[in-house]
C-alpha cells in the first residue's frame, strides 16, 4: 500500500500526427510555366499583328529571313557552303529571292540616275536662264537695241531654250516671198549668234511663214519656209556659231502659227532658234543611230 509520501508515476501519451495526400512534387508548376509563357507569346503575336502595319511586319519578317544580300563575294573556302554565302546570286536564285535583290538593285540604280539627270538638268536650267538674262540686259543699252529686242521672245520649254524672231507691221524680216533676209534681219541673227555661241548647246532653227497662198505652183510656203531657216543657219554661223552644233533645220510653213486666232498675222512670219537640252540632244543621236 502505497504511502503519502509516494508520488503517482507519470503517464505520457504519444500523439502521432498523419498528414493527408503526401507528396506528389513539383513537375505540375514547371508546365503550368511553360502553359502560361506560351498564352502570353501568342497573345502577344496577335496584339502585333494587329498593331503594325503591312510594311512593319514585312520588317519584322526580314529580321528573321532576311532578302537583301549582306555580301555578295564570299570570303572563300571548303566547308559546307564551299566558299558561298547563303546570300551569293546563285544563291538567291536557287532559293527563289534573286528576283528581290535584283529588283532592290535596279531600284538603287534608278534612284541614283534620277538624282544625276534632276542635278542635270538644274543646271541645264541655269544656263538657259543665262541666255535669257544677256537678252534682258541688252535692253536699254540703245534706242537701236530696243528696236532690234522688239522681235525677240524667249521661253523655255522641256525641249530647250526658244528664241522666236517674228516680223512686225512694216518691219518685215525676209524680202516679200524671197528668201533673202532684210538688213534688219541680219542685224537680229548676228545679235542672237554672239548670245548663242557663248554656250555650247546644240542648236535646232525653224522657218515659219503665215496662212497666205504662195502664187508660184513650184514653189510654195513648205519650200519658202526651209529656204528662210536655211539662210538663217548661215548668218548664224557667221555670227560665232560652229557648224557642228546645228541638229536641224527644217521648214514648218504654217502648220505651227504664232498666234492661231489670226493665222495670216506678220508675227506667224517668223524663225525659231533652240537651244537644245543635253539630254534632248542625247536621245535625238540614239534615234538616229
Amino acid at each position: 500500500m502505497a504511502t503519502d509520501n509516494e508520488q503517482p508515476a507519470p503517464i505520457i501519451k504519444r500523439i502521432k500526427k498523419i498528414s493527408g495526400g503526401g507528396h506528389h512534387g513539383g513537375a505540375w508548376k514547371v508546365a503550368y510555366a511553360d502553359f502560361v509563357t506560351a498564352m502570353m507569346a501568342f497573345f502577344l503575336l496577335m496584339w502585333l499583328l494587329n498593331a503594325t502595319t503591312e510594311s512593319q511586319r514585312k520588317g519584322i519578317a526580314d529580321y528573321f529571313a532576311p532578302s537583301i544580300p549582306v555580301s555578295r563575294v564570299s570570303g572563300g573556302g571548303d566547308g559546307v557552303l564551299a566558299g558561298e554565302t547563303v546570300f551569293a546570286s546563285d544563291t538567291l536564285a536557287r532559293n527563289g529571292r534573286g528576283s528581290e535583290a535584283r529588283r532592290l538593285h535596279e531600284a538603287s540604280a534608278a534612284k541614283e540616275n534620277a538624282e544625276g539627270t534632276d542635278a542635270a538638268k538644274r543646271q541645264g536650267d541655269a544656263e538657259l536662264d543665262d541666255v535669257q538674262n544677256r537678252f534682258q540686259a541688252m535692253s536699254g543699252e540703245s534706242s537701236a537695241a530696243d528696236d532690234l529686242l522688239e522681235h525677240i521672245r524667249t521661253r523655255v520649254t522641256d525641249e530647250g531654250l526658244i528664241i522666236e524672231i517674228f516680223a512686225r507691221d512694216g518691219k518685215p524680216l525676209f524680202e516679200l516671198g524671197s528668201g533673202e533676209p532684210t538688213g534688219r534681219m541680219q542685224q537680229i541673227l548676228s545679235m542672237v549668234g554672239e548670245v548663242v555661241g557663248l554656250t555650247t548647246n546644240a542648236v535646232a532653227v525653224a522657218g515659219h511663214t503665215d496662212s497666205l497662198p504662195f502664187s508660184s505652183p513650184d514653189f510654195d510656203n513648205w519650200d519658202l519656209s526651209l529656204t528662210r531657216a536655211n539662210e538663217s543657219r548661215r548668218i548664224l554661223a557667221r555670227s560665232g556659231i560652229n557648224l557642228d552644233r546645228f541638229a536641224r533645220i527644217t521648214g514648218k510653213a504654217d502648220s505651227d502659227p504664232a498666234l492661231i486666232e489670226a493665222p495670216d498675222d506678220p508675227r506667224n512670219r517668223r524663225i525659231t532658234v533652240t537651244l537644245l537640252r543635253s539630254d534632248t540632244t542625247g536621245a535625238e543621236d540614239a534615234s538616229k543611230g
